[in-house]
């Protein structure tokens, strides 16, 4: 079985962010040492095998996605762990950073089924891309309503935690304030929907690197495959031709470098088209998972919509899924371009000397 796993790992406490030609020398390094390594062995001298990786590196750390053959999560999780945790301890500008999460995550809306049949016939698939499957074909998972009171509370506990992570933007972009005139929600709401917004991170970058392992097997594009996807399939349609594995890839690396600025001071503004469209699938994702463990009030409903009103300077991206859309300019290779020169998109996002702009037929 292959697992896709996901590795963050973080600066040192205290260091400074890395800059962009920083983060370019970190990138080398994972490369080089990822490249080293051919297979794991585990337990009992189980060989478990990389099968392929996608780094994407931010001022504060690095993501990486590892594709692993294990014959069970936990060895892959494990294996995962072990690979990174090599390359670092090899590489000495990189022997002090540490990893602060390795794992495989479920989809939110597989997440209840996994609660539920944890072991038994109905537990949800392992392998990445039978979830994309069963994700595009909306096969029913549980309601929250089967979720019992701890688990809720357990989860609103959570979501409020991470608020503060969302350091970019305080509670008052959603809403709260302490002055009563002012305030459009309450705190608890506020911190729920800010909580929500952090932990749907890791949900979409997830799914863009399982789309990407799905594209780069079935593509070469979205249009020619039947293949079913999380993200790429939310995209505006006309445009599917053109939604190629270098775009895809684009389009993560785009990914991990917005959130990564909301958890920094300074988010500034969205850069890009490619920005504004993963946003708004970003807010989707957090209100899905607030509505999965029943934390979706009227107030938490409000306060995301307060959030996105303030973080969208406009909604012109929606007219791309207008059927008058198809063929506007050169395409999606537009979407990368930085809205103007204060603006920042990532070097591998923004180059595009190489992407193939007409897929052949």
């Amino acid at each position: 079985m292959t697992y896709a796993v996901t590795v963050d790992v973080e600066l040192p406490k205290g260091a400074p962010e890395l800059d962009v030609l920083q983060r370019e020398g970190v990138a080398f390094l994972l490369r080089k040492g990822l490249d080293s390594i051919a297979a794991i062995e585990g337990p009992d001298g189980m060989e478990v095998d990389l099968v392929d990786d996608v780094i994407a590196v931010h001022p504060g750390g690095a993501l990486l996605k590892l594709f692993i053959d294990a014959p069970a999560l936990e060895f892959a999780e494990d294996a995962a762990r072990e690979v990174v945790a090599e390359v670092m301890e090899r590489s000495e500008p990189l022997v002090d950073w540490e990893i602060t999460r390795c794992g495989v995550d479920l989809h939110p809306d597989l997440l209840q089924e996994s609660l539920d049949a944890a072991d038994g016939p109905d537990a949800p698939p392992a392998d990445p891309a039978e979830r994309a499957r069963r994700h595009a074909a909306g096969e029913p998972s549980g309601e929250s309503s089967r979720l019992d009171e701890a688990e809720v509370e357990e989860m609103r506990r959570r979501l409020r935690s991470l608020a503060p992570s969302l350091r970019a933007f305080p509670i008052e972009a959603f809403g709260h304030s302490d002055d009563k005139e002012e305030r459009v929600v309450g705190r608890e709401a506020a911190e729920v929907a800010a909580g929500a917004v952090v932990y749907a991170i890791d949900l979409l970058v997830d799914e863009l690197f399982t789309d990407l392992a799905g594209l780069e097997e079935d593509g070469p594009t979205v249009a020619e495959t039947d293949a079913p996807f999380m993200i790429l399939d939310e995209l505006p349609p006309h445009f599917a031709l053109q939604y190629t594995v270098l775009f895809a890839r684009r389009l993560t690396v785009t990914a991990v470098t917005m959130t990564g600025r909301l958890t920094q001071p300074h988010f500034g503004r969205l850069s890009c088209v490619a920005e504004e469209l993963l946003m708004k699938f970003l807010l989707s994702q957090a209100e899905a998972t607030a509505d999965l463990y029943g934390l979706l009030s009227d107030e938490v409903e409000k306060a995301l919509q307060v959030f996105g009103d303030g973080v969208f300077e406009d909604m012109d991206h929606e007219w791309l899924y207008a059927p008058a859309a198809d063929g506007i300019g050169r395409g999606v290779q537009d979407w990368f371009i930085p809205f103007d020169e204060e603006r920042y998109v990532h070097p591998y996002a923004a180059n595009d000397d190489n992407d193939d702009e007409e897929p052949q037929d």
